[in-house]
């Protein structure tokens, strides 16, 4: 199949500056495209994962991918989608970010087996060593500011009479024009791909090389992805799921695909899996006899935590997961994944396996019960469990060896109420 028609049915095409050339074009084995990422953050996000994967399906279709790192073009501040002005960031910063990201690029390209098709490049590179008046007499003489301002990412910003926009982030677009003609004529890239709202910036950039070389290129942009409720999609309730394991845990990774909407999830493994359509058709299939099963929602999970942290990392989750809903030893899984798995549990540290309270008292410490008489009679109930074995005895102890990883004791109140116990803090 050629890669532009696996675009089509995965709905992954906003807008193109030419379906059937451009599709022609890709008809090639070895055409390079590139799309930039600035590092204004530390880590990428799930929202970024549309584009990488866009970059690593070209990977895997025999072309050569271009991951731009926007080591200038993120001193300067994209106004696109920003109804006011980006807050600057220092370069050192900036560049610590480049670097974080680029690891993680090349990670999911391993993790993908196409990192040999993989080129990550950073505009400062070139950018850096252009005088003023190089900038202006040899890139900015081919933009008129009618031309500019007629852009969305421009008219947007000046229109609001509150923030207006200025002259340095008006310029964005013509630093990224420049970037796509310096890769068009040093690297012989020919398609720039990016998010919706990029496509003026990318035309712009289409502009600068059929007035400077003549030479025939191409834009391609993904539509923005939402959820069925409408909601901007890769928020939670914590904020943005990150691809830094620091940042997102891998077990809240996994749970975030894992609680996709049954209405979400067909799209999500169009856009963020390598499924082919019979293996997605299945899962659709699959999820409307039996949606309880939720066998769609696992295999995206799963897709996607191996994509980005690795199989190690997917199946020490699962076995987290599985032993939390009583499947599986507890004390056999990793003690690392369990706390991140238990992180929002009430906890409590102890320096010392003689710091510890009696059974009742930890109770009480854990909010699992109100007072330690309430806690006896739960108990001898038979409702407490310690490592998802139930406990009657009141007079326990807990041994180094109950300890997971000697670090973690997990307590149990009934079916679903947590707390944690933490070793040595």
């Amino acid at each position: 199949m050629n890669v532009f028609d696996e675009f089509f049915w995965r709905g992954l095409i906003n807008q193109t500056s030419d379906d059937e050339n451009l599709r022609f074009h890709l008809k090639t084995p070895g055409r390079k495209m590139y799309c930039g990422f600035d590092p204004t953050a530390r880590s990428l996000h799930i929202g970024n994962l549309v584009p990488l994967l866009a970059l690593a399906r070209f990977a895997r279709a025999g072309h050569v991918a271009y991951a731009l790192m926007g080591g200038a073009t993120g001193l300067i501040g994209d106004p696109s989608g920003k109804d006011k002005e980006r807050q600057m960031i220092d370069k050192e910063t900036l560049f610590a970010s480049a670097d974080n990201i680029r690891k993680q690029v090349e990670s999911l390209f391993t993790n993908l087996d196409c990192v040999e098709n993989l080129r990550v490049v950073n505009n400062y590179d070139w950018t850096n060593s252009l005088s003023t008046i190089e900038f202006l007499r040899d890139v900015g003489k081919y933009f008129t500011v009618n031309y500019m301002m007629a852009k969305d990412s421009v008219k947007n910003r000046i229109g609001r009479e509150d923030t207006g926009i200025s002259f340095t982030e008006f310029s964005y677009m013509i630093l990224q024009s420049y970037d796509y003609y310096y890769l068009s004529e040093h690297h012989d890239l020919t398609l720039q791909i990016g998010g919706s709202d990029q496509f003026g910036n990318i035309t712009a950039g289409l502009e600068l090389i059929r007035k400077k070389s003549g030479k025939e290129c191409f834009a391609l942009t993904f539509p923005l992805i939402t959820t069925a409720t409408g909601a901007k999609f890769g928020k939670s309730e914590k904020g943005a799921i990150y691809l830094d394991p620091e940042m997102t845990s891998p077990y809240a990774f996994y749970q975030y695909w894992m609680n996709a909407d049954d209405r979400d999830v067909i799209n999500y493994l169009r856009y963020f899996t390598l499924l082919d359509q019979s293996e997605i058709a299945a899962l659709e299939t699959e999820l409307a006899e039996r949606p309880h099963e939720r066998a769609a929602q696992r295999r995206l999970a799963a897709e996607t935590t191996t994509m980005i942290h690795g199989k190690a990392e997917l199946e020490n989750v699962q076995a987290v997961t599985e032993a939390l809903f009583g499947k599986g030893d507890i004390k056999a899984v990793n003690a690392k994944t369990l706390g991140q798995a238990l992180e929002s549990a009430p906890g409590k540290g102890y320096a010392t396996l003689g710091a510890l309270p009696d059974l009742p008292g930890l109770l009480v410490d854990l909010e699992l019960c109100s007072s330690k008489s309430q806690a006896r009679k739960d108990i001898k109930a038979g409702g407490i469990y310690i490592n998802n074995e139930r406990l009657q005895d009141e007079t326990y102890t807990p041994a180094i060896t109950d300890f997971i990883g000697e670090r973690i004791l997990l307590v149990r109140k009934g079916k679903k109420n947590y707390g944690v116990v933490f070793l040595g803090e």
